[in-house]
């Protein structure tokens, strides 16, 4: 039986995450980290392609660290170190690109997105898939979270395995996507996808009192009182069902159902239920942040441990694509 391996690269690229964040990617990877070997990196090096401010990618990345370790990553069953602290990802970036076509890279939608939008591109965009497939590959992964808008660069990597092996002999299994169980679109607060982008978002660790008013702002349908509503199209009962137990969803929607109540009622609902479950999230992220010694310790002894197996991969690249080894 092959060994398990799950391998997770997030970027820092944000000063706070958002609940579409915790509910959509983060939530999932620390529940399979229960089940697997996870390897959990912080993606700074890819940062680079779209952050210039060298404090706030450093206050980026251990602002993620922290949000993390504040919603139960396991520091037994997981490793988590930043990129830039294990240079043997920037190493196999090269010898992987090396097997890739160019006319590829300019296929990939997050390239030809950027493209549309008229933004300023540079060659790290470009070389994007080809530093995630090392990322992946470094340590052998089997087993890869991915969402929508990452599935084809992890068919790039499947690609660029799958080469690699056939000239060089089957160093690297070939990574599955896991993907998770389907939340749907999570709204934002006036009823777009939730994102930074659109400032429309609820913090992951906001404050409980800017928290209800953000949730107060949602946006929702001009019903009275007595109408009967639907909960299936409404924001609020959206976000509601991501975080209330099954029970409270069922009671919740039969007050939507059976009419005379105000939407002002369901958004004091979503408050408690998401105070609930973020203020103990909160606390822990707020004790992690004001230890940045401790955080600054945690992602140097994951970069170590990391790095034993990183440089046992590139050993082997090296040895087999014919580079190195008479120092």
């Amino acid at each position: 039986m092959k060994h398990e391996r799950v391998f997770s690269g997030i970027q820092p690229s944000a000063s706070q995450v958002h609940i579409g964040n915790y509910y959509g990617a983060m939530k999932h990877f620390v529940d399979l980290s229960k089940r697997y070997e996870t390897f959990m990196c912080l993606v700074d090096l890819h940062a680079l392609t779209s952050v210039s401010d060298p404090k706030a990618l450093i206050e980026n990345t251990l602002s993620l660290a922290a949000a993390y370790l504040s919603i139960g990553l396991d520091l037994e069953r997981s490793t988590i170190y930043r990129q830039s602290d294990v240079p043997e990802h920037t190493e196999l970036c090269w010898y992987l690109a090396c097997q890739f076509p160019l006319s590829r890279l300019e296929l990939a939608h997050s390239l030809k997105d950027a493209r549309a939008k008229n933004e300023q591109i540079n060659s790290g965009r470009m070389f994007y898939p080809v530093l995630m497939a090392a990322d992946i590959l470094l340590f052998k992964a089997t087993k890869v979270p991915v969402g929508a808008d990452q599935k084809q660069h992890l068919e790039m990597t499947r690609d660029i395995a799958e080469s690699f092996n056939r000239n060089y002999g089957e160093l690297f299994p070939v990574p599955e996507p896991l993907i998770a169980e389907d939340t749907g679109t999570i709204p934002g607060l006036d009823g777009r996808k939730m994102s930074k982008s659109y400032d429309n978002f609820i913090g992951l660790f906001e404050e409980a009192k800017p928290l209800r008013k953000k949730v107060m702002r949602i946006v929702t349908d001009s019903k009275e009182v007595a109408d009967v509503k639907d909960p299936a199209s409404c924001n609020v009962f959206a976000l509601y069902r991501l975080v209330a137990t099954k029970e409270e969803q069922s009671a919740l929607a039969e007050r939507y159902r059976a009419g005379g109540m105000g939407y002002g009622e369901a958004k004091e609902a979503l408050y408690q239920v998401l105070e609930r479950e973020l203020g103990p999230i909160r606390e822990r992220y707020n004790h992690y942040r004001s230890d940045e010694k401790m955080l600054r310790e945690i992602l140097a002894e994951g970069a170590r441990k990391a790095r034993q197996i990183a440089q046992e991969t590139i050993r082997q690249v090296r040895d087999g694509v014919g580079v190195g080894g008479y120092l």
